[in-house]
């Protein structure tokens, strides 16, 4: 019972402190990945809870500069569960899971909670939900959706910041074969599938 009144509690304030993130990292992207850390959990070894605490308080904070956001959501995380009344030993595993969980810092993460966080946020950047992300975050920054010269960078350096389909080359369609549980490594094949056919 004390577990379910901890996420509980996790989840109103997650939802207070997503309220001004873009719509690719708001309160549904939290459940979605939430969603896809449970499943993982069903095959997978590793604390439930400090997983989900984890998944809940990841994306707290979203700063301009997207390599800051994990650390300083750590960093918020760590006061919160404190307050919380989660052990030290606890609060060391969720806010190392969330400081690794970062696709921008190229980290394998060092527990297995913090490697399904990692899976399950990187799934809910592919597929379907992807493909509606990367648009929408797309919208919000202003970034045109491709190059007309040359839309699939044939004959140029990708480059994301630029253009929104490049992004599915720099990042999107590489997420399967990074993935670090064997559920995780399932489901990104499924989804990444959705992708490909898009593309095509």
């Amino acid at each position: 019972m004390e577990i379910m009144n901890q996420l509980e509690n996790l989840k109103k304030i997650a939802k207070k402190k997503l309220g001004n993130n873009d719509p690719a990292h708001d309160l549904e992207h939290i459940m979605r990945v939430y969603r896809n850390a449970e499943k993982i959990c069903k095959t997978e070894s590793g604390n439930k809870k400090l997983i989900l605490s984890a998944v809940l308080l990841h994306d707290i904070i979203k700063s301009k500069n997207q390599k800051d956001s994990a650390s300083k959501s750590a960093k918020l995380a760590k006061k919160i569960l404190y307050s919380n009344r989660f052990t030290s030993n606890e609060i060391i595993i969720i806010t190392d899971a969330i400081k690794e969980h970062s696709f921008s810092k190229q980290k394998i993460p060092s527990t297995k909670e913090g490697k399904i966080l990692q899976d399950a946020d990187r799934l809910d950047a592919i597929g379907a939900i992807g493909l509606a992300r990367v648009f929408s975050f797309s919208g919000s920054n202003n970034r045109p959706l491709y190059d007309p010269k040359d839309p699939f960078s044939k004959n140029r350096n990708l480059n994301d910041n630029k253009w929104a389909l490049d992004h599915f080359f720099k990042k999107l369609l590489t997420l399967e074969q990074k993935m670090n549980t064997k559920t995780g490594k399932l489901l990104a094949k499924k989804r990444t599938k959705i992708l490909k056919n898009y593309l095509k």
